[in-house]
């Protein structure tokens, strides 16, 4: 479905964003591992090794999305290395959960930095390099940036901000072939939910219509559909990936 396109997904070392990428690179994708900081070098060098060895191609890039430059950087890299652009996941994210009376400052604005900055700066340096041939972006938003959630003040703004940044850069960019949607997932299987206790997810099971949560893969699998050309009339969504959660 992604033969010979070239895609970006950050933050892809782990979770949802390695799953991305290994999905994508399964379907013939060019991956571009990304990772923030030096010390994640081995377990991004292991991905891109794990991509190979299956057939794929892959490199890594260390670029913290917060910051502009590395951003750009980040797009450099991957046209130097593979000449194109073709797809770009904005997955990168953080949480610093906190009531708000008892967040910081800091805890507010490195969230907001990361989640929505982030795509800010990655969806400029890439939409210039697809501006030629078109391309598509997917922004990972999040039920809670639809609902809102107690505890996640930052966390909830970030993802309802990353909602509205996708549907202005769609409506901006349609003209030009490059899509912009966002996938919105509810409770997902990963590391961050494995540290719930088993009260907290009895609880929010009981708020899902389907009674599970997801897995990493319903999520990729909805990824892979918008990058692919059977999303090519298709911009400014905002699909939910949630059991019917936020119905």
């Amino acid at each position: 479905m992604l033969k010979d396109k070239v895609a970006i997904i950050t933050g892809s070392v782990r979770g949802i964003g390695k799953e991305i990428a290994m999905l994508y690179a399964e379907n013939g994708a060019k991956v571009v591992i990304n990772y923030p900081f030096p010390v994640m070098e081995e377990d991004a060098t292991r991905v891109v090794e794990e991509i190979k060895q299956s057939g794929g191609d892959a490199f890594a890039v260390c670029a913290d999305i917060s910051n502009f430059e590395a951003s750009k950087t980040l797009i450099d890299e991957t046209i130097a290395h593979f000449g194109k652009l073709d797809i770009l996941v904005n997955n990168a994210g953080i949480t610093k959960d906190m009531l708000l009376l008892r967040m910081t400052e800091e805890e507010f604005d490195q969230v907001i930095n990361v989640n929505l900055k982030g795509v800010f700066n990655c969806t400029k340096h890439a939409t210039k390099v697809m501006m030629k041939a078109g391309g598509s972006v997917i922004n990972m938003a999040s039920v809670v940036g639809l609902a809102g959630n107690a505890g996640q003040c930052n966390y909830a703004a970030s993802k309802a901000g990353i909602i509205g940044f996708t549907k202005s850069a769609a409506r901006e960019f349609g003209q030009k072939n490059i899509r912009i949607n966002a996938i919105a997932p509810g409770f997902i299987v990963t590391e961050m939910t494995s540290v719930l206790s088993e009260k907290v997810k009895e609880a929010t099971t009981n708020s899902i219509p389907m009674k599970r949560y997801g897995s990493m893969k319903d999520v990729a699998n909805t990824a892979l559909f918008l990058a692919s050309d059977l999303a090519t009339y298709i911009t400014g969504e905002v699909i939910r990936v949630d059991g019917g959660m936020a119905m």
